[in-house]
């Protein structure tokens, strides 16, 4: 069932409870006064007729005259049955049988009034008292006119009930129809959107409401995919490049060196030029599979309780046999008395792999003869390395692009490098609940911040 109907019905359906429940109300309430209204106007006749046949010789010939007149406003239908003492029948007005029990004569006497129904007629029994003794009177009478216009009314609510009730389920059609209108346009615009046309985005994200805030989040998941599938051409088209460029070098070595015979040196030279590009295509190798290791579930991770400071070091001194006139300065200044807050929960040797990735690009994009430097920094809940260089920067169009495997920025192309160090150390820290931030300008140098959680709660006492 669509929405729409589901509303429809859902709206009707509650104006429909709430206008039978207030119609039933007026039917019964008004019902209840008729006859109670009635039953009064029973009551006030039998008194009437017992006076004019009970105490009518007594009185003077003014009340008599007030008495008669009275006698003669029957009600309709009207039956009267006055009975003495002893249950004999003393005065009889009407056609009709009201089925007058000595049980019943029993309850009027004792409860000195009593109503009751008989079909449609409705009966008033009271005890009347006179000179000459107790008398049992007995009113009845049929309220044809009230009860005629009761079923007319009944027949109004029923008919009122039922036109409401069309009329709220085309109103509650086209409220509907109005209400999702934002809706329908959403789905319309989300279906025009396919894989080339990403870059397009939800009208009506600019109000407050609860559609407005739909489309922000799609427009926000868009964005998303959209930055996914440029990252992901840019990788297919940088991984194609990087693995494609090492095989076209030994292909064209190995083709020119069976051209004609070669001496032995030039036959060793092919060969060491050849060994060259394969130690870059193992490189390239190792790397993805790196980064295909830091992608796998965090629960399968084996972690432990590392301190960062040594991390650090191990870092420093691998990239040191790596590149010996490399000049690293690190700052632990801001070492806290508490050495359990340098404590970070992770794995060693991706944690490793992480930190030297950093300071090795670092290095790598330095000026000759300039250092990186590593900072230490520790916040309320987590411990920050600030891996800083002065070297050539970094376009603000590429930053976005950093994370993206084989990516290389323009001004950095003639470096030796793959693009793959910065989004393996990405995956690594996300493995362990940490972040990486890039800041960087043209000329002036390059920040990258790690940020990793400390295991200060998880030290045992």
């Amino acid at each position: 069932m669509k929405i729409r109907t589901r509303l429809t019905l859902k709206f009707a359906g509650i104006f429909a409870l709430i206008l039978a429940l207030f119609s039933l109300v007026i039917y019964y309430f008004t019902s209840i006064y008729r006859q109670e209204d009635f039953y009064a106007r029973i009551l006030q006749r039998a008194k009437v007729v017992a006076t004019y046949a009970l105490e009518n010789e007594q009185a003077n010939p003014q009340t008599r005259k007030l008495n008669e007149r009275r006698f003669y406003q029957v009600l309709p239908q009207e039956i009267v049955r006055i009975y003495d003492a002893g249950g004999k029948l003393v005065f009889a007005r009407g056609n009709g049988d009201l089925l007058i029990t000595p049980e019943v004569l029993t309850t009027i006497r004792n409860k000195k009034e009593e109503h009751y129904e008989q079909g449609v007629r409705q009966v008033v029994g009271i005890l009347y008292n006179t000179p000459k003794g107790e008398f049992v009177v007995l009113a009845s009478s049929v309220d044809a006119y009230s009860l005629k216009k009761l079923q007319h009314l009944k027949v109004i609510l029923i008919v009122g009930f039922l036109g409401s009730l069309l009329v709220v389920l085309v109103a509650g059609w086209a409220f509907a129809k109005d209400a999702l209108r934002p809706i329908t346009k959403v789905v319309s615009e989300v279906e025009k959107i396919t894989a080339s046309d990403l870059h397009m985005r939800l009208t009506n994200a600019e109000g407050t409401d609860e559609l407005s805030h739909l489309a922000q989040t799609f427009n926000k998941l868009l964005e998303r995919l959209e930055l996914a599938f440029e990252m992901q051409s840019t990788f297919v088209s940088s991984a194609s490049h990087e693995l494609r460029t090492p095989l076209t070098t030994m292909m064209g070595e190995l083709e020119v060196a069976l051209m004609k015979p070669r001496t032995p040196e030039e036959y060793q030279r092919v060969l060491s030029s050849t060994l060259d590009d394969a130690r870059l295509l193992t490189e390239l190798s190792n790397g993805l599979l790196q980064i295909a290791q830091a992608s796998i579930d965090p629960s399968k991770i084996t972690k432990d309780l590392l301190r960062i400071d040594e991390l650090v070091w191990m870092a420093r001194d691998q990239v040191r046999k790596r590149q010996p006139e490399a000049q690293i300065n690190i700052d632990f200044a801001d070492l806290p008395e508490d050495e359990n807050r340098l404590v970070v929960k992770g794995n060693e040797a991706l944690l490793l792999i992480a930190i030297v990735n950093v300071i090795e690009n670092a290095i790598k994009f330095s000026p000759s003869g300039r250092s990186a430097s590593v900072r230490m920094v520790l916040t309320k809940t987590d411990v920050e390395l600030q891996v800083q260089d002065r070297g050539l920067g970094i376009a603000e169009d590429d930053l976005r692009h950093v994370f993206v495997p084989f990516f290389r920025a323009e001004n950095v192309r003639s470096i030796t490098g793959h693009g793959i160090g910065l989004p393996l150390t990405e995956r690594i820290l996300k493995l362990h609940q940490g972040g990486i931030i890039v800041k960087s300008r043209i000329n002036q140098g390059t920040e990258v911040i790690l940020t990793l959680p400390q295991a200060y709660g998880f030290i045992p006492s």
